[in-house]
């Protein structure tokens, strides 16, 4: 018989550094998981990728267990890694802080295809550009005609 569903949570954490300090601990503790087994099971899962900015959504169950799936980091954290810069601009429709090329917008998007709700690798192109300038980074060049 399949467990019940008590709920689920979405939050982020930086890949192989999960502890039980805020954020995670308080948003489990009020549900009664068990804040260390997580912790242990996500670092270890997330060995690969130490350092990033992960989105994890945990769905917990009434027996207090609970499964957890870890998604691709967010396309504005990719985004400011492929620009190497720090934050997006204040004011993006003014000033822009850096360029990238069509071809890393395609290698992020080819990246976060799983997690996003497009069906094409153009569609997602257009999703992160679209990103890219509320975020004042400019894409140099025109769209790709044959992607």
């Amino acid at each position: 018989m399949a467990k019940e569903i008590a709920g689920q949570i979405k939050l982020q954490v930086k890949g192989g550094a999960a502890n039980p300090a805020p954020p995670i601990g308080p948003a489990l503790g009020s549900k009664g998981i068990n804040i260390m087994d997580f912790c242990k099971q996500f670092n270890a899962k997330t060995q690969d990728k130490a350092g990033k900015v992960l989105p994890v959504v945990i769905t917990y169950y009434t027996d207090k267990s609970f499964d957890f799936i870890v998604k691709t980091p967010p396309v504005a954290i990719q985004l400011l890694e492929a620009s190497k810069q720090k934050s997006g601009s204040a004011e993006p429709n003014r000033k822009k802080i850096a360029e990238i090329t069509w071809e890393q917008v395609k290698t992020i998007a080819t990246d976060k295809m799983p997690d996003l709700n497009c069906f094409t690798v153009e569609s997602a192109m257009r999703l992160v550009a679209g990103t890219a300038r509320s975020m004042g980074i400019a894409v140099k060049g025109e769209f790709p005609q044959n992607v």
